[in-house]
């Protein structure tokens, strides 16, 4: 992940197809030492590709990935359904009390 992270910043900077030196020197700049060999799969799998034609191609593949609530809500709810309606009647409707503010960690960020 670092090193298409480093690759991500590299063209958004505007080198358009950034080599293994540029991504290793950015990683370097943050004190990340590459592995060789992750770091040119890395660049060989994405050289020549744009960036933006990644970005859209892969937000293809996540929306089709589903998300494990509201799955896993729909799921009993629909074999559910008159039971759901008895809980909410059984059930009184609970008040949110509000939070108080957070205790004093050992530290003040403005003093």
């Amino acid at each position: 992940m670092r090193y298409v992270a480093a690759y991500l910043l590299a063209a958004l900077g505007g080198n358009e197809s950034p080599s293994a030196a540029d991504v290793k020197a950015i990683l370097a700049s943050v004190g990340i030492e590459a592995v060789e060999e992750q770091l040119n799969k890395v660049v060989s799998e994405l050289k020549g590709k744009k960036v933006e034609d990644l970005i859209a191609e892969g937000n293809k593949k996540l929306a089709s990935v589903p998300s494990g609530a509201p799955a896993a809500a729909a799921a009993p709810a629909a074999g559910a359904a008159p039971a759901a309606g008895a809980a909410k009647a059984a059930a009184p409707a609970k008040k949110e009390e509000p939070e108080e503010e957070e205790a004093d960690m050992g530290f003040d960020l403005f003093g």
